[in-house]
């Protein structure tokens, strides 16, 4: 079933279970947000970005994950689908902790998220979601933009995502939250 037509004061994760799979919609404090399918050259971004990551968790107790896949930022353990109001779908989630993970997806804050900007997704990542990121706690966030060709990382610290790492093609970049990991961006521009 696609949104409903009329339009309700809030949603919940409840009303989000009914809607059909296949619209790319997200659920932002009761509001829900519906995106355009992304470019070949988005999907291919993240694809690279995921491969390394992949093959660095290989072993691993992290794990790894691409949409569709719900991040329930603000849920505890004992909420129910009706109490939940706001959920997304990052580009690239990685979890550490098992216990945060179930059918749906993650419920709380994972380690790293990664979000490839897009035209239609530009202000929303930048704005909306890092400001939903940091006050879940989500521990590392970055913005790949194909545009610039440019790769940033903000870092949790003392309840603010601060930025740590600002680097471009021909670059590699360290993932601060999994020690060890570097996503080379020239690899990940090349497509």
């Amino acid at each position: 079933m696609a949104l409903p037509q009329e339009k309700q004061e809030s949603y919940t994760l409840a009303d989000a279970l009914t809607w059909d799979e296949r619209d790319r919609i997200e659920l932002i404090d009761g509001e829900p947000y519906m995106f355009a399918t992304p470019s070949r050259r988005h999907q291919d971004i993240s694809g690279v970005i995921y491969q390394q990551l992949w093959d660095f968790l290989k072993d691993k107790p992290c794990k790894i994950y691409f949409p569709p896949f719900a991040v329930r930022l603000f849920e505890q353990k004992e909420d129910r689908p009706w109490d939940v109001d706001t959920y997304v779908e990052p580009d690239i989630t990685v979890v550490c902790d098992p216990e945060k993970l179930d059918d749906l997806g993650c419920r709380g804050a994972p380690d790293l998220i990664v979000e490839v900007l897009s035209p239609s997704t530009r202000r929303h990542d930048r704005i909306t979601k890092y400001g939903l990121y940091q006050r879940a706690g989500v521990r590392e966030y970055w913005i790949v933009d194909p545009e610039t060709k440019t790769a940033e990382s903000f870092v949790l610290e003392d309840g603010h995502l601060n930025p740590r790492d600002l680097k471009q093609d021909g670059e590699s970049m360290e993932v601060s939250v999994l020690e060890g990991c570097v996503i080379d961006l020239t690899r990940v521009f090349q497509m």
